[in-house]
């Protein structure tokens, strides 16, 4: 059975930081390329950050220069350490988990808040 668990989650206040986990099972996680996801309240889900099998990365603008994916085959789980958060950030992050198209795998999310 394919698991992927986000954690880490939670209320910071603007210009903090979080570093999100998401921990996978049931799958050869090193030939899947990793994607972190947001979804703010009303919106559509958007993607944040992704990191191939090689570990090249890719991030949305809004969040260059203040998050880093990172993964850790060794754990099978992926990191994205998110700094100077803004308002704005606020959304409930997912973990996607995808083989070249031919399998795709969600987390159930975890809630981020920057509010003061």
């Amino acid at each position: 059975q394919v698991q992927l668990v986000e954690s880490g989650g939670g209320l910071v206040q603007p210009g903090g930081s979080l570093r999100l986990s998401c921990a996978t099972s049931g799958i050869a996680f090193s030939i899947y390329a990793m994607g972190w996801y947001r979804q703010a309240p009303g919106k559509q889900r958007e993607l944040v950050a992704s990191i191939s099998i090689s570990g090249s990365v890719n991030y949305a603008d809004s969040v260059k220069g203040r998050f880093t994916i990172s993964r850790d085959n060794a754990k099978n789980t992926v990191y994205l350490q998110m700094e100077s958060l803004k308002p704005e950030d606020t959304a409930v992050y997912y973990c996607k988990a995808e083989l070249r198209s031919l399998s795709t795998y969600w987390g159930q999310g975890t809630q981020v808040t920057v509010s003061s």
